[in-house]
């Protein structure tokens, strides 16, 4: 293994490992409806970093984690520097971002989006620029969204599984989809499967 995949592997444990001790910055959303591991919430706007992978379900996230937490721990055009709480600093060429939560996964024209969050304080001015061009940086608006919360695997059927009983209640509910679900994922692989927190999401008609 050389030297710089090296120093890139024990970053990322040594922020998965703070992160189980220090709060991660999630995504803010406000509960509209609740009913036992199903929710109606209302997503504020925040920014995402993503990319696009053309590979299968369970490998998508592999494939895009290493490109994206390189983009946050310094691979940027931003000369800023900004203290960190995760330490990544074994990574640094640019601005490090901290790691917020989830991580989202959405399927478009058979490949899959893979996002990271951008921590609240950013805005489309100062979000560093990836000198990866395979990631691009946007604005999601605010959002609607129906949740379902589940623990278990990374694996494509439990994804299916619970997408499609998301989608049995937004049906009984009368609600509208409006979007592509996305899966959400807040642990680091090394969390067991039985404590992870999992979720798919799937935009539905504004309820307000």
């Amino acid at each position: 293994m050389h030297n710089r995949q090296a120093a890139l592997l024990i970053s990322l444990c040594s922020m998965f490992l703070s992160a189980t001790t220090m709060a991660t910055e999630e995504a803010e959303y406000t509960v509209l409806l609740k009913e036992e591991n199903l929710e109606v919430r209302v997503y504020e706007p925040h920014i995402v970093a993503e990319t696009v992978v053309d590979t299968e379900f369970e490998d998508a996230g592999s494939e895009a984690f290493g490109r994206l937490f390189k983009y946050i721990s310094g691979n940027n055009q931003s000369q800023q520097e900004i203290a960190m709480t995760a330490p990544v600093g074994q990574v640094a060429e640019g601005q490090e971002i901290d790691m917020t939560a989830p991580v989202g996964q959405t399927q478009v024209d058979g490949n899959w989006v893979v996002s990271f969050m951008m921590p609240g304080s950013f805005t489309m001015q100062t979000t560093p620029k990836p000198r990866d061009e395979r990631i691009t940086i946007r604005q999601v608006p605010e959002r609607t969204m129906a949740a379902i919360e589940y623990s278990g695997f990374w694996s494509k059927s439990g994804y299916q599984k619970n997408k499609a009983r998301l989608e049995e209640w937004i049906n009984k509910k009368g609600f509208t989809i409006q979007g592509k679900p996305v899966w959400a994922r807040y642990n680091a692989p090394f969390m067991p499967w039985f404590l992870r927190r999992n979720e798919v999401l799937i935009p539905i008609n504004n309820l307000q």
